[in-house]
């Protein structure tokens, strides 16, 4: 394969840790649907097969780049839960999308490695951009995955200091100011 015939190949590879347990990470990065919550380029994410997601199962996508749109199909190629899910996405990005995660204490290491061939629009669109600039923008998802797990954490946390019901024989939980 000559040079130019590669110039639209892609490999970026982003290790991460994301400040949450593993049970609390890994369901954000094997469902489409959640994308969305930490991840600005996804506009949209639907599932097009029937039934529990599983090896196989299709969602229709669309990508914001910049003003543009991209539309293409997502498959799910892998799933071993709590640890690597593979994604497979269709033109005009032509790529497999790989997070591997790992348990460290409390927080969840995750490598994710994209890789794929751009076509169409893409070329021309994100072509141009520098491998540097592409890693900190798949980067900036994962800090925004924690911010987003840490808000809900602390929501969670809120309201059982307020709501929880107190033990039997025990006297009733105070409810005392949220002070910032």
């Amino acid at each position: 394969m000559s040079s130019t015939d590669r110039r639209w190949e892609r490999r970026v590879v982003v290790h991460a840790t994301v400040n949450h347990p593993i049970h609390v990470v890994f369901p954000y990065l094997c469902d489409p649907t959640r994308w969305h919550d930490f991840a600005p380029a996804v506009a949209f994410r639907r599932q097009i097969d029937d039934g529990p997601p599983r090896v196989g199962t299709r969602w229709m996508a669309t990508d914001r780049i910049g003003p543009f749109r991209a539309h293409f199909i997502d498959q799910l190629e892998s799933l071993d839960e709590n640890g690597r899910v593979v994604w497979l996405s269709s033109a005009p990005w032509n790529s497999r999308v790989e997070y591997a995660c790992r348990e460290s204490g409390e927080a969840t290491v995750v490598r994710a490695e994209y890789s794929g061939d751009l076509s169409d629009a893409l070329r021309w669109q994100v072509g141009w951009l520098p491998g540097w600039a592409t890693h900190m923008i798949l980067a900036g998802d994962f800090r925004r995955l924690d911010r987003v797990l840490t808000a809900q954490a602390r929501a969670a946390g809120s309201w059982q200091l307020h709501h929880s019901a107190p033990l039997p024989g025990s006297a009733p939980a105070r409810r005392t100011a949220d002070v910032r």
